[in-house]
């Protein structure tokens, strides 16, 4: 490392599995990059779900990643591990982190950080890779969402909902999202949504029949589980694919699975946390090339509900967890 870096910087602990006030600033060494690694002067950090169930102890970060929160970041390269490719000290970035991302320093593999794309500020920035990698994965990759197709994604003012109508939008699909009020519902279709569904007044399901002529939708985004697995195979057209990121309403459910066979359903999922290096590179590259450019021209960009300081940290987590939120929270790291 040059003689820059200071040997010690301020990073967010989670002192105890608890609430919100269990995350405390504590002063931590500034890590060194391994072989392939770059190290990240962070200067903004998201906030994401994961983060709220790793503070309450019911997410534990894979083995070998940082024991503090964060999973993506935007900064400057501080410093540079052998083989680390590309990139150069000074360069602006985003990128995707196992852990550790609520500090002012963090090692990443190299390949799973992006430049930061033109014109963006780096709270922005922080509030793309989670949401970006996740969304392109599971609803491109694994769902095969095309254009013409008909989507839903639940929850759709959430950052991962916020970010998937955009792309879905972007390549030219029927977007159908559900939310908890008539104002998030309005934000959708401010985003682009074709229809939202507010999900405490009307049922998704019949509407997802109604605005598809009974054909129902060809790729589900689903992070709630429970009892909306039986409903979004209900939902679901033939050959349709569900594909489960998250399970807020439980991971257990009572389920007809007749409808999976009768309609040739693929029901798959995946997480991100613990993919290797060498996938989230795969991913990175992908969006690159298909994204990137979307994001520097605008035609995406993403929704930002409040930014706040890195030590106060435990009331982004108040924010979060309230769920009034619209699109990401991000600290601000400076």
């Amino acid at each position: 490392m040059t003689g820059t870096i200071p040997a010690k910087m301020t990073a967010i602990a989670i002192t105890q599995p608890g609430g919100p006030l269990v995350l405390k600033p504590e002063r931590r060494d500034v890590p060194e990059p391994a072989p392939g690694q770059i190290l990240i002067r962070v200067r903004a950090a998201g906030v994401n779900r994961p983060d709220v169930l790793q503070r309450q102890g019911a997410y534990p970060p894979p083995p070998g990643a940082s024991d503090l929160p964060g999973l993506e970041v935007s900064g400057e390269v501080a410093a540079l591990g052998v083989g680390a490719g590309r990139w150069r000290v000074g360069d602006p970035v985003v990128a995707l982190a196992a852990g550790g991302g609520y500090a002012e320093y963090v090692a990443v593999h190299g390949t799973n950080a992006l430049p930061l794309p033109a014109g963006f500020t780096f709270t922005e920035a922080a509030a793309l890779p989670e949401t970006f990698f996740t969304v392109w994965h599971n609803v491109f990759e694994r769902g095969a969402l095309k254009a013409g197709e008909r989507f839903l994604v639940h929850g759709g003012t959430s950052g991962i909902g916020t970010t998937a109508i955009q792309l879905a939008k972007a390549f030219g699909a029927y977007v159908i999202t559900t939310a908890g009020s008539a104002e998030k519902c309005e934000a959708c279709v401010r985003l682009g949504a074709d229809r939202a569904i507010n999900h405490r007044e009307e049922d998704f399901v019949a509407v997802v029949k109604e605005v598809t002529g009974d054909n129902g939708a060809d790729v589900i985004l689903d992070m709630v589980g429970g009892d909306y697995i039986d409903r979004n195979y209900a939902a679901a057209a033939m050959e349709g694919r569900i594909v489960q990121i998250g399970f807020l309403g439980g991971s257990k459910a009572t389920v007809n699975f007749g409808k999976l066979m009768v309609k040739r359903l693929v029901h798959t999922g995946s997480t991100l946390r613990p993919r290797s290096a060498e996938f989230k590179g795969e991913v990175a590259a992908a969006l690159e090339q298909k994204v990137w450019p979307l994001l520097a021209s605008r035609q995406l960009a993403p929704v930002m509900d409040m930014i706040f300081p890195l030590k106060e940290a435990w009331r982004a987590h108040e924010r979060m967890e309230e769920g009034q939120h619209i699109g990401k929270i991000v600290l601000d790291v400076g």
